[in-house]
């Protein structure tokens, strides 16, 4: 599994580096903290993969709550043509603890 930690992708937002930021939470969780990336929820992600499809050869970064979810998602990923995912590491809350601290954890 490649993982990225937060201070990681705190670097590539800030030089603005490309990638797709895949949130694979519920829509209702992405309410409480944000990182305002794709939302497609876990249980959706095989039936709205398509939708993402044309990233498919460019850096994906999938994010959960803790990294659980996004580990399941960035599996998926991979086994369906997939080249660069990463899962982040310790997800939103550890974003919320050490990036940015005005985010809720939950």
């Amino acid at each position: 599994m490649d993982e990225i930690t937060v201070q990681q992708l705190k670097e590539k937002i800030d030089n603005d580096e490309p990638f797709l930021l895949l949130d694979v939470r519920e829509t209702f969780e992405t309410h409480i903290s944000s990182l305002d990336g794709t939302v497609i929820p876990l249980d959706q992600l095989p039936d709205r993969v398509d939708e993402i499809k044309e990233k498919a050869h460019e850096e994906v970064i999938v994010l959960c709550r803790s990294g659980s979810r996004s580990a399941k998602a960035q599996k998926f990923l991979l086994e369906n043509g997939f080249e660069n995912v990463k899962n982040l590491k310790g997800g939103i809350n550890e974003w919320a603890r050490v990036i940015d601290t005005s985010l809720p954890t939950y």
